[in-house]
C-alpha cells in the first residue's frame, strides 16, 4: 500500500506545489524564481522515486525513435501556439487573459533564463507527471485534455498539445511526452525572447 500512495505523491505533488505557490505569490520574476527552485529541487527525488519504481520511465531499445517522436510533437506545438495568434476570432475566443509572469520584458538577462529553465525543464516535467502519468489514469483521457487546456490561457491550443502529449504518453512512454512538452516550451520561449 505505501508504493501506491508514494507514486502518486511523486506524480502530483512538484504540479500542486507549483500551482500553490503561482496561487500565494505575486507575479514578479523573482516569485517565479523562487518557484523554480523549489519544483525543481521536488522533482530530483520524485524522478528518482519513479525511475527505481516504475517501469514507464525505464530506458528501453527504442529510445531514439521514441525521443524523436517526443521532439517532432514538441516543434508541432510549437508551430500551432503561435500560428494562430494573428486572427481575431482566435484573441478573442480562444485567449483566456494573458497568463505570464508581469514584467518579463523588463527582467534582467539572468532572470529571463530563469524564466526559460522554469519554463522548459521544470514545470514542463512537472505537467507530464501530474497531467499524463496519474491525471489521465486517474480520469482518463478526456478529463486530462480539459483539465490541461483551461490550466493555460490558450485554452484552444492548450487541448491540441494536452492531446498530442497524451497521445505520446500512450504511444511512446512518458520520457517521450517530456521531451514534446521540453521542446515545446523552450521553443516558446526562446520565441517570445
Amino acid at each position: 500500500m505505501k508504493r501506491p500512495f508514494k507514486r502518486n505523491v511523486a506524480l502530483v505533488l512538484p504540479y500542486a506545489v507549483w500551482m500553490a505557490m503561482m496561487l500565494a505569490l505575486p507575479s514578479t520574476p523573482e516569485c517565479y524564481a523562487a518557484r523554480t527552485l523549489v519544483v525543481a529541487l521536488l522533482l530530483l527525488p520524485c524522478l528518482f522515486y519513479l525511475k527505481r519504481h516504475s517501469a514507464a520511465i525505464r530506458m528501453n531499445r527504442a529510445v531514439a525513435p521514441s525521443m524523436l517522436w517526443g521532439l517532432l510533437g514538441g516543434l508541432f506545438v510549437a508551430v500551432i501556439w503561435v500560428a494562430p495568434e494573428s486572427f481575431a476570432w482566435y484573441r478573442r475566443w480562444c485567449i483566456i487573459g494573458e497568463g505570464g509572469t508581469t514584467n518579463v520584458g523588463e527582467s534582467d538577462m539572468v532572470m529571463l533564463m530563469v524564466r526559460l529553465v522554469g519554463s522548459a525543464f521544470v514545470i514542463s516535467v512537472a505537467e507530464e507527471l501530474f497531467f499524463r502519468r496519474w491525471l489521465l489514469r486517474f480520469a482518463g483521457f478526456g478529463w486530462m485534455v480539459a483539465l490541461f487546456a483551461i490550466e493555460h490561457d490558450r485554452w484552444l491550443v492548450g487541448a491540441i498539445a494536452g492531446a498530442l502529449y497524451g497521445v505520446i504518453y500512450l504511444r511512446k512512454g512518458l520520457a517521450a511526452a517530456i521531451v514534446a512538452h521540453v521542446t515545446t516550451n523552450l521553443a516558446l520561449g526562446i520565441w517570445v525572447l
